[in-house]
């Protein structure tokens, strides 16, 4: 009997160990697996987990490219950049909120509770605190020694030559991007390419600088621009264009002088203006456009010279033409006159035509185009000529944000007075375009033919050191024959040796010739203000050849006396005569 108990507890134990063995393997496995489900299956979730309150990632901008321009012979900086710092708050490490906001408020400028409210942001690890923070201030917050907080440098845009030039060149807004100008149009090669940081930190965020996750990306510094501007032109132009509009009681107005045989834009300006390193206080958005280029208004007068261009190119006048003025039209039962005192019908030769601005000459002009009216083929070839040889009605592609195109009007007879309307563009009036695009399309015809794409960048320069240079680009050879150029430049220096200009110009030393234009302002209506009007001046300068185009626009001068001749005429006379006394014109090689 005893025997038989001692058996029976011998089974029991050691049933009772392969239990508790059974037990501990299970408990093994299921170790095993779960382990195996959280370092390999899910690795990546809880390494992500793990991260998120260990890494810290950032973007390193990169330094924007400086803008220089022409000095002389050497270049002067435009635009520079200034270091300034980004505050910033990881709330996750914020400890004493009411303590930081409270020391922080005063070294920034700051409202307290605004900035609890920012240091107790939920579910983000990144709060901008203030931007543009100088050096100084930098060092006030990083003695606080307060975790959570850091700063970031960034490069902010400043200005050496203050207000010059600045809507042409834009500026660059508190997120980083150019807008308006130059700083718009070529934003991507100014920028360059951001880097990276991803840091793995201690407890309190500071970055473990030996750990292998580290990843840093080192920024891609942006182009340096070269511009065509000539910075004594620039200046100039800007002083001879504000005086002007302030002569001329005027709204605004804007002028440039363009080389015709390249495209590069010398200097380009507008009034009134605004400080670029003030943009934030601008209240009228209207000043931050590039009028000269953004801008487009009824040209007036000066499309005559276009009008009698293309009438010459196609043999249809020469220079020296005559011809029978009535005095009027009528045309789809409207009555055209001329504005100025032309006295009468009579007998009028092409350069007293455009002398004495007659809009009844400039639609004899388009009627030689069909044969003697205005038809489906005169409306064909004018409008060729404007578009596919002027390239009005389209954006020239200048390095600037916001071009407008400008507006030609269809060919097509749409039964709404075609012919008057085409009647009056051969005098400026029912199509817009720009002063670039007018500047562009007369430069094509001085040069003999050649439309060069207008241009501001005369050279990029690379973060490694390397220059290109920007070549002249053709856009269309044979806007018009060669011998049209001596043509035109022949009328043009009628006009203005029969205007009073003063001072005079020498003309046995130097060319210099132009055509007023005064444009009536539309109304909302399609009408016409009988008192409201625009001035403007196209010409050129220049010795053995044209060697400068200047186009002059001045908005609704209160002046008395037509427009473009008492207000625009004043400061393209003004402008030709400083590049003359500027040594920027050379004189003709015979002169004496």
């Amino acid at each position: 009997m005893p025997n038989i108990m001692n058996t029976n507890t011998s089974f029991t134990s050691a049933q009772r160990i392969r239990i508790w063995y059974a037990f501990l393997v299970l408990v093994v496995v299921v170790f095993a697996i779960r382990l195996f489900y959280i370092q390999i299956i899910r690795y990546d979730h809880y390494k992500s987990a793990a991260l998120s309150h260990q890494l810290k990632q950032y973007e390193i901008p990169a330094t924007r490219g400086i803008i220089e321009v022409h000095n002389g012979d050497t270049l002067l900086p435009i635009v520079l950049n200034q270091e300034l710092y980004t505050l910033y708050a990881d709330p996750v490490y914020i400890k004493n909120i009411d303590q930081i906001a409270i020391n922080l408020a005063p070294i920034i400028s700051r409202d307290v509770n605004s900035l609890k409210a920012k240091l107790g942001t939920k579910n983000t690890r990144y709060v901008v605190l203030a931007k543009k923070i100088s050096a100084i201030q930098q060092k006030q917050i990083t003695a606080l020694k307060y975790s959570g907080l850091g700063t970031i440098a960034m490069d902010y845009r400043m200005y050496p030559q203050g207000s010059m030039a600045s809507q042409l060149l834009g500026f660059v807004n508190d997120d980083g991007q150019g807008v308006y100008g130059i700083e718009q149009a070529l934003n991507t090669e100014l920028k360059g390419t951001s880097g990276q940081l991803k840091a793995i930190t201690d407890v309190n965020g500071i970055p473990l600088a030996a750990s292998k996750d580290n990843i840093n990306v080192a920024p891609k510094a942006g182009d340096k621009l070269v511009l065509t501007i000539d910075i004594a032109m620039q200046q100039q132009i800007e002083s001879i264009l504000a005086a002007g509009v302030a002569h001329a009681k005027a709204v605004g107005g804007s002028a440039i002088i363009i080389d015709p045989s390249t495209g590069a834009i010398k200097a380009m300006a507008n009034y009134p203006s605004y400080d670029p390193s003030q943009y934030g206080t601008v209240t009228d958005l209207g000043l931050f456009q590039n009028a000269a280029v953004s801008q487009p208004i009824e040209v007036g007068s000066i499309m005559k010279i276009l009008t009698a261009s293309a009438a010459i190119d196609k043999g249809l006048i020469t220079a020296d033409s005559t011809y029978n003025d009535p005095g009027s039209w009528t045309i789809d039962g409207a009555k055209v006159v001329n504005v100025a005192e032309d006295g009468g019908p009579g007998v009028h030769s092409i350069s007293e035509l455009l002398n004495l601005s007659l809009n009844t000459g400039a639609i004899w002009m388009l009627m030689q185009m069909g044969g003697g009216q205005i038809n489906d083929k005169a409306r064909s070839a004018w409008h060729e000529y404007l578009v596919n040889h002027y390239q009005l009605g389209k954006a020239t592609g200048i390095e600037q944000g916001y071009e407008s195109s400008g507006y030609i009007p269809s060919i097509a007879d749409t039964g709404a007075g075609i012919n008057l309307t085409y009647a009056e563009t051969a005098f400026g009036q029912a199509m817009t375009a720009t002063p670039l695009q007018m500047g562009a399309a007369l430069s094509s015809i001085l040069n003999g033919g050649t439309y060069y794409q207008p241009h501001l960048v005369d050279q990029t320069i690379s973060s490694d050191n390397k220059i290109s240079t920007i070549k002249p680009k053709i856009v269309k050879q044979n806007v018009v024959g060669p011998k049209v150029a001596q043509s035109l430049i022949k009328l043009m220096q009628y006009v203005v040796e029969h205007h009073n200009i003063i001072p005079s110009f020498d003309q046995s030393r130097y060319i210099v010739g132009g055509k007023t234009g005064t444009a009536q302002i539309a109304e909302p209506d399609g009408a016409y203000y009988p008192d409201k009007f625009n001035g403007t001046y196209m010409g050129f300068v220049g010795g053995d050849k044209v060697q400068y185009v200047i186009v002059v626009f001045v908005n609704r001068p209160t002046i008395s006396g037509y427009a473009g001749t008492t207000a625009a005429q004043p400061i393209f006379g003004n402008l030709a005569h400083m590049l003359i006394n500027n040594s920027y014109v050379i004189p003709k090689s015979t002169g004496h």
